[in-house]
């Protein structure tokens, strides 16, 4: 298993527009999400999900391959959301595929051994499909910023999609370190943000103080 170390699974993902200030340029953009990602390998984040959907592919595979550098050498894995392609080509740890994306079974064989491929789910339906995945993003788990208007799921789906799959659940979506806890007794291996990874973010706390503080919110229950 790829996640076989202590829990929890701690796994960043990116938005460039909430990482810097509103005003920023797009190089602005840019310098401010990879230091982020510097941190976040300094602080021992185990995964790095770039999740730029709007950015056009040639920027993308740039801003990969920059990911890639600042973590080599640390335990901070990098996967590419959607785009196989770009992450094989900037040689990035993997691929996370969307709930309704192509079969888990078709992306891993694109990869070198050890290739990783993660997948989201929202329900049972799309937990089916995701059961030969590396790891499972579950949620929206409680009510976020970045989905407005999204209802959460709460606890008892988590729970109910720890006990779905054989494979590493990671709770996203409005789970704060007050949450955390929580989302460990229901079962999850770890936890997915955007918000709590950034310091300018409201609830935001840096990498390492979330790193910090969801490593206790985890081994205290």
């Amino acid at each position: 298993m790829i996640f076989s170390g202590p829990r929890p699974i701690v796994c960043l993902v990116t938005d460039r527009h909430r990482t810097a200030p509103p005003d920023a340029t797009p190089a602005e953009q840019r310098r401010a999400l990879l230091a982020l990602i510097a941190d976040a390998a300094a602080a021992g984040v185990n995964l790095v999900h770039i999740r730029e959907l709007d950015l056009p592919a040639s920027d993308l595979h740039a801003l990969v391959l920059a990911a890639v550098a600042l973590t080599r050498g640390s335990n901070t894995r990098v996967v590419v959301s959607d785009r196989a392609d770009v992450a094989l080509s900037a040689g990035a740890d993997g691929v996370h595929l969307p709930a309704l994306g192509p079969p888990v079974e078709r992306m891993r064989v694109l990869g070198p051994v050890g290739w990783i491929v993660g997948r989201s789910a929202h329900s049972p339906a799309e937990l089916a499909l995701a059961a030969t995945a590396d790891y499972v993003v579950f949620g929206t788990v409680f009510p976020t910023a970045s989905k407005p208007g999204v209802s959460g799921q709460g606890i008892s789906a988590l729970a109910d999609a720890t006990r779905r799959v054989d494979v590493p659940v990671l709770a996203i979506g409005g789970v704060t370190i007050e949450r955390a806890k929580v989302c460990s007794i229901a079962g999850a291996a770890g936890i997915a943000a955007i918000a709590l990874f950034i310091p300018s973010a409201a609830g935001g706390l840096g990498p390492k103080i979330a790193v910090e503080k969801l490593r206790e919110q985890f081994t205290t229950h």
